[in-house]
């Protein structure tokens, strides 16, 4: 599988770069936008709801514990780059979409 433009492999782990929308009707990820991913949560951005919405939704999607997702950058933005301790690009495509390459339905 050729790499993600919205994975960043980096000593300790990986960057992914998201695009936040919150207030949807369901938790789920989206399609790939550039160079982030989409993806949705059905909390409000509000007292950072969102935030913890989409680090509990993708520790769920890649079966780990929740201190294994960080958010270090995009606190009060849709646009967010969260760290994944330990986890290879490879791997977290694999998890993330199970089987199914980002961007094909």
């Amino acid at each position: 599988m050729p790499p993600a433009s919205f994975l960043k492999e980096i000593v300790g782990g990986t960057l992914l770069s998201v695009k936040l929308v919150p207030r949807a009707s369901k938790n789920e990820i989206g399609k790939p936008l550039g160079n982030e991913l989409k993806i949705t949560v059905t909390a409000p951005p509000v007292d950072a709801a969102a935030n913890q919405a989409l680090a509990a939704f993708l520790a769920e999607q890649l079966d780990c514990p929740r201190g294994r997702v960080e958010l270090i950058r995009g606190q009060t933005s849709r646009h967010k780059t969260v760290m994944l301790h330990s986890f290879q690009p490879e791997e977290i495509l694999q998890r993330l979409f199970k089987g199914i390459a980002p961007g094909n339905p």
